[in-house]
Order: C-alpha cells, then sequence, then structure tokens
C-alpha cells in the first residue's frame, strides 16, 4: 500500500517547493532531508552569503558617505555581530519553511533517503511506497584534487569561510566564478587583502565579455590573476603558473605565488549523485548530473529531478522553477505541458551579489554567434539614469548591454553590472518569454527615476 503520493528526496529550494506545491494541489507528500531544511542555500549559501554582503555594503556606504553629505565619525565593523545576525536570519528563515511545509501538511522527516527504484525510497531501515518520487539531492563543492589542499587547514570551502572566527588579513580564492567573486567583494570590503587566481581568461565566464573585464576593473581592491593553474598549495601560499601558450596576466612572472591566511577553494559546485542510490537504481546519469527532459522526468517512470542535482542550472531560483514544473505535470500531466509548464533553458535569469552587482539573462553576443545568428546590440552607461546618479554618483560603474537578433529585432539578451542590478533583470525575464522585440520594449513605461530605465535607453540606443 502506497503511504504517500509523492516522496521528494531533500529540503533545499527546489525540494521544499515541489513539496509545497504538491501539497497545495492536494497530494499528501513526504519531504526527506538529511541535513537541514533549506539546504545549501539557506543554510550555508545563498541567504548566509548576502547578509553578511549586505552589512559589509552599509559599512562601505558609511564610509564613503562624504560626498553625499552624510559624515559619519568612527566607522567601523563587528564581525562576531555581522555573524550573529546572519545566524538570526539564517535560523528564522529555516523555521518559517518548516512552518510552511507543516501548514500545508507536508511530513518532514529527518533521514537519509535511498532511492530503490520506481516508486520505492528507503529511509533507515523501513522503505516507502509512493507513486512519484521527486528527486533534489542538490550539490556539494567541487574540490579539485590540488596538491597541499587535503587536510590542509588553511583551504576551506565557502560553508568554512562563512564560520571564519576573525576576518582574515590575506585571502586568495582559488576561482573567479560567482561563489569567488562575491566572497572576494565581501572580505576586501571589510578590509582582507584579496587574491583571485582564475584559470580561465576572465572572470564569471557565463558573462558579457565586454562586461566581465568591467567588473573586474571596478573591484579595484582585487588583485585577479587570470589564465593561471594553480600548481600547488604550501601552508597558505598559493603557487601558480600561466597556462602554456598564454600570455601572463600576472604581475611578476609566469610562476607566481599569492601567501595567505586562508584560502577559499571556489572552483564551483557539482551534482550529489553518492549515497542516495543515483547509480544503483538504474537512472541516466552523465557526470554533469541525473538527465531530465524539459519536463523535469527522468528515464525511471514517475521518477522526476529538480534543482542542482541535475547539472542544468546551479541556481535556487533554477531550482524553484523546475520544482514547479515537475509538480504541474505530476499535478496536471499532459495538461501542464501543453499549458507551458515546460523548462525553458535559456531564460534563466543569474545575479551576482558584489560591489557592484551584475547580473543578466538569454544569449550573449559570443554565444548567439556560437548559433549562428547575427545580432544587433547597445550598450549604454548607468549615468543615463537619474536615480543611479543621485544615489551612486557620476563614477560608479554601471553598464547596460541589450542584445537583439538582426533580422528579427527580438530580444536576445539582457547584461547588467551596477547598483541593482539583481532587483532589475526580472523584467527581462518577461520581455525575453514573451519574444518582445527592441520595438515592443520601445513601447513599454518604465517608473520614474528609476535604475530599470537603463532597459529602456538601451532599446532605443540600438540601431535598427
Amino acid at each position: 500500500m502506497k503511504e504517500y503520493d509523492v516522496i521528494v528526496i531533500g529540503a533545499g529550494p527546489g525540494g521544499y517547493l515541489a513539496a509545497e506545491r504538491l501539497a497545495h494541489g492536494g497530494k499528501k507528500v513526504l519531504l526527506v532531508e538529511k541535513a537541514a531544511v533549506g539546504g545549501t542555500c539557506l543554510n550555508v549559501g545563498c541567504i548566509p552569503t548576502k547578509t553578511l554582503l549586505n552589512s559589509a555594503k552599509l559599512y562601505v556606504h558609511a564610509r564613503e558617505g562624504a560626498k553625499f553629505g552624510v559624515t559619519a565619525d568612527n566607522v567601523r565593523f563587528d564581525w562576531k555581530a555581522m555573524q550573529a545576525w546572519k545566524d538570526e536570519v539564517v535560523t528564522k528563515l529555516v523555521g518559517a519553511v518548516a512552518l510552511t511545509e507543516k501548514k500545508l501538511g507536508v511530513e518532514i522527516l529527518a533521514g537519509e533517503a535511498r532511492l530503490l527504484g520506481p516508486g520505492k525510497v528507503q529511509v533507515g531501515e523501513k522503505i516507502y511506497e509512493t507513486e512519484h518520487i521527486v528527486i533534489a539531492a542538490g550539490s556539494v563543492p567541487a574540490m579539485p584534487p590540488i596538491p597541499g589542499s587535503k587536510n590542509n587547514p588553511k583551504v576551506v570551502d565557502s560553508t568554512g569561510l562563512l564560520s571564519t572566527p576573525e576576518i582574515p588579513s590575506r585571502l586568495c580564492v582559488i576561482g573567479g566564478g560567482v561563489i569567488g567573486v562575491e566572497f572576494a567583494s565581501l572580505f576586501s570590503a571589510l578590509g582582507s587583502k584579496v587574491e583571485v587566481v582564475e584559470m580561465l581568461d576572465e572572470i564569471i565566464p557565463f558573462m558579457d565579455k565586454e562586461l566581465a573585464p568591467a567588473l573586474r576593473r571596478a573591484m579595484k581592491d582585487v588583485k585577479f590573476n587570470l589564465s593561471c593553474k594553480v600548481e600547488h598549495i604550501e601552508d597558505g601560499t598559493v603557487c601558480f603558473r600561466t597556462k602554456e601558450g598564454v600570455e601572463a596576466k600576472v604581475e611578476a612572472s609566469a610562476e607566481a605565488a599569492a601567501k595567505a591566511d586562508l584560502v577559499l577553494m571556489a572552483v564551483g559546485r557539482r551534482p550529489a549523485l553518492d549515497g542516495w542510490g543515483a547509480r544503483e537504481s538504474g537512472l541516466d546519469l552523465t557526470p554533469k548530473g541525473v538527465v531530465v527532459d524539459d519536463r523535469m522526468r527522468t528515464n525511471l517512470p514517475k521518477v522526476w529531478a529538480v534543482g542542482d542535482v541535475t547539472g542544468r542550472s546551479l541556481l535556487a531560483h533554477a531550482a524553484y522553477r523546475m520544482a514547479e514544473i515537475a509538480s504541474a505535470n505530476i499535478l496536471e500531466g499532459e495538461a501542464a505541458a501543453a499549458k507551458g509548464q515546460r523548462m525553458r533553458w535559456d531564460y534563466i535569469p543569474w545575479a551576482l551579489y558584489s560591489m557592484p552587482e551584475g547580473s543578466g539573462i538569454g544569449l550573449t553576443q559570443e554565444e548567439a554567434k556560437k548559433r549562428g545568428i547575427d545580432t544587433i546590440q547597445a550598450s549604454v552607461p548607468f549615468r543615463v539614469s537619474g536615480r543611479f546618479v543621485a544615489e551612486n554618483g557620476f563614477a560608479a560603474p554601471g553598464q547596460a548591454k541589450l542584445i537583439a537578433d538582426a533580422r528579427t529585432h527580438r530580444i536576445l539578451g539582457l547584461h547588467l553590472i551596477g547598483a541593482y542590478a539583481s532587483e532589475t533583470i526580472w523584467g527581462a525575464s518577461a520581455v525575453l518569454e514573451e519574444e518582445l522585440s527592441v520595438e515592443d520594449l520601445r513601447q513599454l513605461v518604465f517608473p520614474h527615476p528609476t535604475i530599470s530605465e537603463v532597459i529602456r535607453e538601451a532599446a532605443w540606443a540600438m540601431k535598427l
């Protein structure tokens, strides 16, 4: 006898939202989590990181407020107090998620789930039977086998750095992706001497190639070593060299070292495929994660996968959308697909919460070219926005780049760096989803004064 209509493995963003949507639709749901409700994002990822970044931003704004007519004396930060506020935020939000699940009738079970096959999940000694299974096992930090990194107390991942008892005087970040850049921004704002070592020729690999250098230049207190491969780590010293055949982009020679009190390993995350029966159950897997279609179905009947475990888009909001799509298809079947409940991978926005912020959605010029699409584009500085200038000054970094199909004028992508970039990008999601053209975008009314007006200005700067 089936005890539950749906069993969800993992209570991160994808898992707990799937449970909510399914329970709201009348399903009896069991949500199994081996660690903490909220997953990586809520406990040791998105939320605690952004909480600390906000504190750092307040500190910087107070310290630099004189140009806006506000002078603060003896401006300082209290790392322990910042940590306490972070912990309070996380604890209350985790409690709120658990309470929401309870109110909807979702049963939360603490334990390590194991997928035995379609309709069967084992937790501890007990085997549960169900009609549908949603896998939301999440991801784990990638830890490459760099000599000297294993069991080195000075090498930490993002979770370890979040809980460091004191600000390191020197921080070396291995990896110039989102995690690395956000932590570099946070600790440099708080006075650490920060050095980033990145193997690729630019930071934030999915960012537009015009905006990524602008972001890097704006982070003037951080030293970036690009096109550099880490050879080994000795205590807190990261030894690296430029890749063969690549012009050195370090201040010294092709061989260099970064001395640090702490080393952050921030080379990305990988889907969590161990410990829950991924391989033994017969799931179709690749090194990138669980294989799913655009309705989040796996190769096993009535087994679905959402979030980071798919390897398709390791972002909490992408996990939310995958969860909604899987839930809709479980609840409505083919009718859900007919209503458009399919994952549209090109339309997932991303956001970077550094100082300055960055965000984007859709294709970059480089990606469009690879697909054989001729494009037109326009870039405008954020200072075309009166609000941006009023709140940030004329010299503050900010840029918007709009990309469109040269033939149809359909908007293909929008990329931003500057204040509130993360809050502005959502509107472009609707633009791309509705397949609007430059002409359509020019007709939209943007509230004034807002920073979102840079999108309209970019549309009018486009030469059609």
